[in-house]
């Protein structure tokens, strides 16, 4: 029987449905690379279904079966595809299954910093009543620019279109965009907003996108969302951006390190709203990801099955 290998702990019932008749080996919570090179080892699996962990260049050799990675998600950042690529092994994403989860969560991220949604939730525990003093930002006709317009980016330009905002959008990929989203350069995009949101993939090209240099050239008080990946902001550039107030506040939901350690800058910093790398995960979004997952690996096999016959 041939194995599957998922990188976490379970996978949605309505996928296991989907792949009966192969053995499923779970590596657990929090599997470390060594742990998942062992399993490569010692099931040497067909396919790899990727949560959590890294997919390297020692696993894709420990499994000389493996003919697909199949990524529980969107981002395949984790996986490295040019190894996959050497041996013909393909890589393929759940593109847009989480796509509402993640969007909901840069929604009330957004919201948290604008309406200090944290920090004034701590003051009325503390038995503060700021009724006189403190102040709110309204986002209706204010600007949003979104870095990535894929199936996330697109769904949280409609949720800030309703709210009457202007929306900004940078994506040198994207086609026929909706007329609620305005084409603009990264330069307009820093120069004009009044929120940033991120929504891109993470290359080499843009790791540190927001650094000291382009927090700069922003307007002073921007709110900052990052709902992608943690590697596209610096993280020491945007800590002190916030605390000299060009960034009013930033909503984070993921980081260069993960998971975040106890003793990191962002804990200390009332300004920053964080939450765990959780925005696209739902019971929804996990059904979604997990049947997203096994039919594209299925496919995959079935179409090599299928070439190899012939």
């Amino acid at each position: 029987m041939s194995a599957i290998l998922v990188t976490g702990a379970d996978l949605a019932p309505q996928a296991l449905a989907l792949l009966e008749g192969f053995e499923m080996v779970y590596a657990g919570k929090t599997p470390t690379q060594d742990e998942l090179l062992a399993l490569c080892r010692t099931h040497d699996p067909v396919a790899i279904i990727v949560r959590y962990g890294k997919v390297d260049a020692a696993m894709i050799d420990a499994a000389p079966s493996l003919k697909v990675i199949s990524k529980h998600g969107s981002g395949t950042d984790t996986i490295d595809k040019a190894g996959a690529q050497a041996r013909g092994i393909e890589v393929v994403a759940a593109a847009g299954a989480n796509a509402s989860a993640v969007a909901e969560q840069a929604l009330a991220l957004m919201l948290a910093c604008a309406k200090s949604v944290v920090t004034l939730d701590a003051r009325m525990r503390g038995g503060h009543w700021d009724k006189a003093t403190h102040k709110s930002l309204e986002l209706h006709g204010r600007t949003v620019g979104l870095v990535g317009l894929g199936a996330i980016g697109q769904r949280f330009a409609r949720m800030a279109d309703a709210m009457g905002m202007r929306v900004l959008g940078f994506d040198p990929f994207a086609k026929d965009l909706p007329p609620w989203i305005e084409p603009a350069t990264l330069e307009d995009l820093w120069r004009e907003s009044d929120v940033i949101s991120l929504h891109c993939p993470l290359t080499e090209d843009n790791r540190n996108l927001l650094d000291a240099r382009t927090l700069a050239r922003c307007k002073k008080g921007v709110i900052v969302v990052n709902t992608a990946r943690g590697g596209l902001i610096d993280e020491e550039a945007l800590l002190q951006a916030v605390q000299s107030g060009q960034v009013r506040s930033a909503g984070l939901d993921s980081f260069a390190v993960e998971p975040m350690t106890a003793g990191h800058p962002f804990q200390q910093e009332p300004r920053i709203v964080l939450s765990p790398h959780i925005g696209g995960v739902t019971g929804d979004a996990y059904v979604n990801m997990g049947t997203a997952a096994a039919r594209n690996l299925l496919a995959v096999l079935a179409r090599r099955a299928a070439a190899a016959a012939h």
